[in-house]
């Protein structure tokens, strides 16, 4: 035995109920694309659990952010549907703007709303719920996604992934722009925590492991937010 292992052994010995991580002691993820090359990333079946349980709001006027993925899956009488993002590079995009800047959005537009997993990477992030709170009719819904724990995304780089989220802060920010309650959950547990960051994928986790929620170790919170009449 090497004298590292013959230190850990020692010290394992110590601990009165030692925990072995197997397969995910590493440095390095399983996966560098939140388990997509293994499976359906994570955070993703509480994203489509959220929509699938609002799908009735998925209707009449719809706008969501960067494609028409969640559109087109969960949608219930959709009678237009606009994708709007800040690129305009984006050949699906109808809507170039950024939620930022009231000027450049439209007012009382939408029946619905669609963010998944995007507000973390706008620093404004009160602007940026103000303008949802501005494209909605009165009486439409926003349907939001935050993550509470996640990697930094590659896409975003180390300097433009700003923010994760908690069921307090969602709670009061949505609250005060929407001037009224407003449905925040927060889904997850540690072992789902670790997994995600670790690179696993759905698949490699059960339904009970899944679908157990402790307020503690969120990794993703929903957020369902009606504009007042």
């Amino acid at each position: 035995m090497t004298d590292a292992r013959l230190r850990r052994a020692q010290r394992l010995r110590r601990i009165r109920r030692p925990a072995w991580l197997g397969t995910i002691r590493r440095t390095r993820p399983l996966s560098d694309t939140w388990g997509r090359d293994r499976g359906r990333p994570i955070d993703r079946y509480y994203v489509e659990d959220f929509l699938a349980e609002n799908r009735a709001a998925v209707t009449g006027r719809v706008v969501e952010i960067a494609d028409r993925r969640y559109t087109g899956r969960f949608g219930t009488g959709v009678t237009a549907s606009d994708v709007l993002d800040i690129h305009a590079g984006n050949r699906e995009a109808s809507l170039i703007a950024d939620l930022c800047d009231a000027s450049a959005l439209p007012v009382d537009a939408y029946d619905c709303v669609i963010v998944t997993q995007t507000l973390q990477y706008v620093y404004d992030v009160e602007a940026a719920v103000r303008g949802v709170h501005q494209i909605l009719r009165p009486g439409g819904v926003a349907l939001i996604t935050v993550p509470a724990v996640s990697r930094v995304a590659r896409s975003a780089g180390v300097e433009g992934d700003f923010l994760r989220f908690t069921y307090a802060s969602c709670a009061q920010l949505f609250g005060s722009v929407f001037e009224g309650p407003v449905d925040v959950r927060a889904r997850g547990n540690v072992l789902v925590a670790v997994a995600f960051l670790v690179g696993m994928a759905r698949e490699e986790l059960s339904m009970s492991e899944l679908e157990f929620d402790d307020p503690y170790f969120p990794v993703l919170i929903t957020i369902r937010a009606q504009k007042q009449p």
